[in-house]
């Protein structure tokens, strides 16, 4: 028998049942789907923290045990045993390729790295001082303007050719951002390149000299890339798939989801963990700020902490960790005064009873944000880097949303607290 659950209003006594979905994993869902056909009423769920927006068979969380997976293969598995393009397979296809498969994709990424010769016009409009996300927002929309034969999103070859594009520039896209803010000449990619090799060499490289990829540093950063690759339906991939609903083409809408991702909430956590180590200056000063994070009157937050879907340690910072001593060790980076700070507030975090009482881990953000600063990314870039990891997330979900026959146009609803009707006042009468 079919599972429901009943609702009813206690003033007229009439009750009404819906029916109860059951996921392959997950707590249960209640369709409402007809809840305001049948009952003349709305739901109310500010922030949809308690509604299921779509069905998705690419990631799953559970954040009271830890859990990530990918396709039903766990976060630890991929970041360990996988490199970042096996991953973009998975989430796009729903199986990990095979040696074939993973060669054609391979190439097929490899071969859309470069940008049209234009774009140098494009970067050159924007103020040097622009922040990468701002770039990257207007660079990512301009895609569509530059690639019209991949525009139809009824046309499964169209999506897939824009799906490789937007994975494989989005490298370039970064890079170039960067190197325009420092007046440097654009790096070009290189064929011979993994993915993570070719994003470091566009960063650093200049012509000026041969640069050489550090393998431990590529290492990381394939890393890096496989942790953020996607996380379920939070507020840039929401965004993403709303945006999508209309039909609006895939480049605008993964521009959309930077956007999204630029808010310091989401993307701009790790930039704002920096930041608050700059604020403290000083590992004497740490026990002041670790006071004053305990104290509930106070509005200070110690960023990198804890994770509103994670109440359990953060799957991915445990792997963050490790990768963060292997880049210090390879780096060897002993004195570095913020790191050091950072260093000191993860013992604190890991022993004190407070923050393991709160489950205040430190999270994929803290860790992140420290590999990026030794191994010499900005901070305005760390946003940035995690866009470029998305992406592929975003694409996975946008594809899927296209290809689900249940999909329909977003139409959020609300709950209207303003004036109801009033008799227009002329403006020689109002006072």
């Amino acid at each position: 028998m079919a599972k429901t659950i009943s609702v009813k209003d206690d003033q007229t006594g009439k009750a009404w049942k819906f029916p109860v979905l059951e996921g392959t994993a997950g707590p249960d869902v209640v369709d409402i789907r007809k809840f305001y056909a049948e009952t003349d009423m709305f739901t109310y769920d500010p922030g949809f923290t308690s509604t299921g927006s779509c069905e998705s068979k690419i990631t799953f969380i559970d954040g009271d045990k830890g859990i990530l997976m990918h396709r039903g293969y766990p976060i630890e598995d991929l970041a360990e045993k996988c490199n970042f393009e096996e991953v973009a397979y998975l989430l796009l296809f729903g199986e990990l390729p095979t040696e074939k498969q993973y060669k054609q994709f391979e190439r097929d990424i490899t071969y859309h790295t470069m940008l049209h010769e234009q774009f140098h016009n494009f970067y050159s409009g924007f103020r040097r001082d622009g922040h990468p996300m701002a770039i990257m927002c207007g660079v990512v929309g301009a895609l569509s303007a530059f690639y019209h034969d991949s525009l139809d999103i009824n046309n499964p070859d169209h999506r897939r050719i824009s799906t490789y594009r937007l994975i494989a520039k989005m490298p370039t896209i970064a890079a170039w951002a960067y190197k325009y803010s420092l007046g440097q000449p654009f790096i070009y990619p290189r064929n011979d390149l993994t993915y993570a090799e070719n994003f470091l060499y566009m960063m650093f490289a200049t012509p000026c000299e041969d640069y050489e990829v550090n393998p431990v540093l590529a290492k990381a950063m394939d890393r890096i890339l496989i942790l953020h690759a996607d996380h379920e339906q939070n507020a840039s991939t929401s965004t993403v798939r709303l945006a999508g609903s209309s039909g609006a083409n895939p480049f605008a809408c993964i521009a959309a989801g930077i956007a999204s991702l630029w808010g310091p909430a989401h993307g701009g956590a790790n930039e704002a963990v920096l930041t608050m180590l700059r604020e403290i200056g000083d590992k004497k000063r740490i026990p002041e700020f670790v006071k004053r994070a305990k104290d509930k009157n106070d509005n200070f937050r110690l960023m990198g902490f804890g994770h509103r879907v994670y109440k359990n340690y953060d799957p991915r910072a445990r792997i963050m960790s490790r990768t963060c001593a292997e880049v210090l060790n390879e780096l060897k980076i002993k004195n570095n005064p913020l790191l050091d700070i950072a260093m000191e507030l993860e013992r604190i975090a890991l022993e004190d009873d407070y923050f393991i009482e709160k489950k205040l881990y430190p999270n994929v953000d803290f860790y992140s944000g420290i590999i990026f600063q030794a191994m010499g990314i900005p901070v305005t870039m760390f946003t940035a880097l995690f866009a470029l990891a998305r992406t592929t997330g975003w694409v996975a979900q946008w594809q899927e949303m296209i290809e689900d026959p249940q999909q329909k146009i977003g139409r959020p609803r609300q709950l209207y607290t303003g004036q109801t009707k009033r008799k227009f006042v002329p403006m020689k009468s109002r006072k």
